[in-house]
C-alpha cells in the first residue's frame, strides 16, 4: 500500500475532530500587524481560517492557502458565519507549498504561522513567499521555537523543522529588506496537566524596501 500523501495526512487530522484550532488569530499576527494599514494579504497554511477572517475583518483582502480541503471548506463556512463583509474579501486557494508558486510582488503582507517544513523545501517555499511580497509589503514568518521540545506541551518532534535564529535574514539578504524583528517572543500556555507552561515563538518579521 502507498504511503498517504501530505495532503491525505492533514485531510485526515482535520477530519478527526470537529476543530483542530481554536478560531482565534495568531497572537503574533495581531501584534506585528494589527496598526499596520490594510492591504492585499497572504496567509500560507491557514487552516480552519482564524487569521484569514481576522485580517479580513480589518480590511485586508486576503488570499488564503492550506493544502487540506477539510481545513479550507471549514474555513469557508465560518467565514460565511463572519458575514459577508468578511467572506467576500478572502479568496480560499487549495495549495500544496511544495509546488505551489504565488503570483511575485503582489500583496502588502505575506503570512506563515507555525508552518514547519524541512530542508531543502523550507528555503525553496520561503523564497518563494518573499518573492511574493510587494516593495514596500511585510514578510512574517512564525514558528515554535526549537526549546519548546523541552517542554510538555505537544511540538513536531523533530529539530530540523525549526528555524535557525538568523536563518531568515541570512536567505533573505541585506540589500532589499530591512528586518524589523528577529526574536523569541516568550509566552504563556497551558499545558497537556493545565499546567501554565512557558514557550517560545520564532517571530521574524521584515520589510521589502525595493
Amino acid at each position: 500500500m502507498a504511503a498517504p500523501t501530505e495532503e491525505q495526512i492533514w485531510d485526515e487530522r482535520y477530519a478527526s475532530r470537529p476543530a483542530l484550532w481554536s478560531g482565534e488569530p495568531n497572537v503574533n499576527l495581531v501584534a506585528e500587524v494589527e496598526t499596520l494599514p490594510p492591504g492585499a494579504a497572504l496567509d500560507v497554511g491557514c487552516g480552519e481560517g482564524g487569521d484569514a477572517i481576522w485580517l479580513a475583518g480589518k480590511g485586508w483582502t486576503v488570499t488564503a492557502a492550506d493544502i487540506s480541503s477539510v481545513a479550507l471548506a471549514r474555513a469557508r463556512e465560518h467565514a460565511r458565519l463572519s458575514g459577508a463583509s468578511v467572506a467576500e474579501r478572502i479568496t480560499w486557494v487549495h495549495a500544496n507549498l511544495a509546488e505551489w508558486e504565488p503570483p511575485r510582488s503582489t500583496f502588502h503582507l505575506v503570512s506563515a504561522q507555525y508552518v514547519h517544513l524541512r530542508e531543502p523545501l523550507r528555503q525553496t517555499v520561503l523564497r518563494r513567499l518573499a518573492a511574493a511580497v510587494a516593495p514596500g509589503g511585510m514578510l512574517l514568518v512564525v514558528g515554535h521555537d526549537v526549546t519548546d521540545l523541552e517542554t510538555p506541551v505537544p511540538r513536531p518532534p523533530d529539530p530540523q523543522l525549526y528555524l535557525a535564529p538568523g536563518e531568515l535574514a541570512a536567505l533573505l539578504g541585506g540589500e532589499s529588506w530591512q528586518v524589523v524583528r528577529d526574536a523569541v517572543v516568550r509566552r504563556d500556555v497551558t499545558g497537556p496537566a493545565g499546567e501554565t507552561v512557558a514557550v517560545g515563538d520564532a517571530v521574524f518579521r521584515a520589510r521589502r524596501v525595493r
